[in-house]
């Protein structure tokens, strides 16, 4: 090779050299603008909510506000909450979260219509990269947390409470027990509660197992549990939420059942309140959902920026396909009349004027309540 290629060979071979150390500059540079967008997003995220249904009257106006507020807080305004509502129909809700996949949020709250539909759907996720966070339903398949309300004292307070109410009538008639949907993990445990509390101290005339916890199907049941019964012979009714405790006062007044026997309820729905004001309804379990959904945003918030759930969860509970969840479980209060401004007046739940409209007024003056 002659001086001239020589140098000319030498060129290219620092030119060349020259070009790989600037791309590796540049790549150094990306990497460095990568991790900055990334530390930049920490409270850039998007958090998907999926709420199993719209007949509660709690998730619209609670769960859903509530989780948004503590997001934005938690995120400094930037964090942005993506939501949809399955409708009680566990095909809607799969096909929810494949959107929620294809719009690449960085974590998910799934308040599973179905907790074993769900599976294959929260497998997914976590294929994709997605955390899931199961919200008040326990799901199956690898979700990285869980919050709700202790379920099985849920229905112990409620049996608690129907015993307290029937006192010395406790047999000498048939309770009637009203279940929730077999398709939610928390109705088994409510179930199981409740029957802990009241086998062997009451007589279990009818059972069901309420399909989609609808209000008309407890009215129907209600109503087949009377013809077989005898009107005059239900002394009490155990009824896992308000929604259908609302469907077995219709039944039991359709029927000319006075005075109505203790029903249970749970959720604090406005309408049960009102019932329980009005002497209709004896209790409900008033659930305070600012910490429920409080602590699910901050599980969510933790996994979206890749952060450990140390400091976050209190305990562990364990799913049919999952062992040692991480998990916060929220205390429950019973409510009956004697508690109303104690719990959901003082909360800010309800104000005594939403509480308190006309046809009620008279019973809320009697209780105190103004």
């Amino acid at each position: 090779m002659n001086t001239r290629m020589r140098r000319a060979a030498v060129a290219v071979a620092a030119g060349a050299m020259a070009v790989s150390l600037a791309a590796c500059g540049s790549a150094k540079e990306a990497g460095d603008q990568t991790k900055e967008t990334g530390a930049a997003k920490g409270d850039a995220i998007k958090v998907g909510l999926l709420l199993p249904e719209n007949q509660t009257a709690r998730y619209e106006k609670f769960d859903k506000p509530l989780i948004e507020k503590k997001v934005a807080e938690l995120t400094g305004g930037k964090g942005e909450v993506v939501y949809a509502n399955a409708k009680q129909d566990a095909t809607t809700q799969n096909s929810q979260v494949d959107t929620m996949i294809t719009n690449k949020v960085d974590v998910l709250i799934i308040d599973a219509v179905d907790s074993k539909a769900i599976a294959g759907s929260v497998k997914k996720a976590k294929e994709a990269g997605i955390p899931v966070v199961a919200y008040d339903r326990l799901a199956e398949g690898p979700i990285e947390a869980y919050t709700s309300f202790d379920n099985e004292e849920v229905g112990k307070v409620q049996g608690k409470a129907l015993l307290e109410a029937l006192g010395d009538k406790a047999k000498d008639g048939q309770i009637v027990m009203m279940n929730g949907s077999v398709t939610d993990p928390n109705a088994k445990l409510f179930k199981s509660g409740a029957h802990s509390v009241l086998d062997g101290k009451v007589n279990v005339g009818k059972e069901y197992d309420t399909v989609e916890w609808k209000p008309e199907n407890a009215n129907t049941n209600m109503a087949a549990a009377l013809s077989a019964l005898g009107k005059d012979k239900v002394v009490g009714v155990y009824s896992a939420n308000d929604g259908m405790a609302g469907g077995i006062i219709t039944a039991l007044k359709a029927a000319g059942v006075s005075p109505l026997p203790p029903v249970t309820g749970q959720d604090a729905e406005l309408a049960g309140v009102q019932r329980i004001v009005a002497g209709e309804q004896f209790m409900s379990v008033y659930k305070p959902y600012a910490p429920e959904a409080e602590a699910a945003a901050k599980m969510a918030v933790a996994l979206a920026k890749g952060e450990k759930l140390e400091g976050v969860t209190t305990s562990t509970v364990d799913s049919p396909t999952n062992k040692g969840v991480p998990s916060v479980l929220i205390p429950v209060v019973s409510l009956t009349k004697g508690n109303i401004n104690d719990t959901v007046v003082k909360d800010g739940v309800y104000t005594v004027a939403e509480i308190c409209t006309d046809k009620y007024a008279a019973a809320c003056a009697a209780l105190g309540l103004k």
